[in-house]
């Protein structure tokens, strides 16, 4: 039988076409801009041209290459408060679902958490952790916790019960049931809670910068803004971006491999490449 499924290089075409529209539109959007700042109808020390923020874009990267330190240290204190806070989140969510009693005095606690201002946590934590990493790290893990935690949770509690029946009809023991059904069950809320938490680290690490430290892409942005160099402020701000879609792909993409099943072309995938380990084994 056939493979009706469409090659790859017309993927690629039909994303291409479907791409243009929006560069199109960016294009535009780009020229109206330069030509409203350049006739004065819009002040360029407050919004430069875009011509001015890719010039700075290529002093930062290209001519003197400012950057990269303050980048990579902003990304490593979003990634490891992250993981502490995920990790935290998630083991309290398991231990929640299974003991009521554990969740009756665990989410009174996260729930003030959550409802406490993140920026006016900055002061504390930095009295806490000092002016260096681990206070923009510690900042990071606790404004990412609740979204992981209450996705979690909600995710393991619910329980599909003529599920559970069968398994329990199969003989599974709870902890065949727990990770062979409920874990997998989670999964995708889980990964939808650790998204969410990703863009609430790498806020917490660039207001932690903001509030004292002496790297970061945070500390480089207030310094150009205290010098009205508008344009390399927008710059980098948009490395900010640049942080933040790393790493909302990175988990987008782990999202995709894990949980394969919730995407057909990924389930068809798993399937074939089952099949042909099974075969090579009826082989031997």
């Amino acid at each position: 039988m056939p493979d009706s499924r469409p090659s790859r290089g017309y993927r690629f075409l039909d994303a291409m076409v479907r791409f243009v529209p929006h560069l199109v539109l960016l294009i535009v959007l780009l020229c109206l801009w330069e030509a409203a700042v350049a006739t004065g109808m819009i002040t360029s020390i407050m919004i430069p041209r875009p011509s001015a923020i890719g010039g700075a874009i290529v002093e930062l990267y290209v001519t003197k290459g400012t950057i990269y330190k303050h980048f990579f240290i902003t990304l490593t204190e979003a990634v490891v408060g992250f993981c502490i806070g995920a990790a935290i989140a998630v083991s309290l969510a398991v231990c929640s679902s299974l003991s009521d009693v554990f969740k009756r005095y665990v989410i009174p606690y996260a729930v003030v958490l959550n409802v406490t201002p993140g920026i006016a946590l900055t002061p504390v934590v930095i009295a806490w952790f000092g002016y260096g990493m681990g206070s923009k790290m510690a900042l990071a893990a606790i404004l990412c916790f609740f979204p992981i935690f209450v996705n979690t949770l909600t995710g393991l509690v619910q329980i599909d019960e003529d599920r559970e029946e069968l398994f329990k009809s199969l003989g599974a023991n709870n902890t065949q049931i727990f990770t062979k059904m409920r874990v997998p069950a989670a999964l995708p809320l889980m990964f939808a809670g650790l998204k969410i938490g990703l863009t609430t680290a790498l806020i917490g690490a660039v207001v932690a910068e903001f509030a004292q430290a002496t790297d970061g892409v945070g500390v480089l942005m207030s310094r150009f803004s205290f010098q009205l160099n508008m344009a390399a402020s927008i710059a980098t701000l948009l490395s900010m971006t640049v942080i933040g879609l790393l790493l909302f792909y990175t988990m987008e993409f782990l999202d995709d491999r894990i949980v394969f099943w919730r995407r057909e072309s990924r389930r068809a995938a798993a399937s074939r490449a089952r099949a042909r380990s099974w075969q090579s084994q009826i082989g031997k």
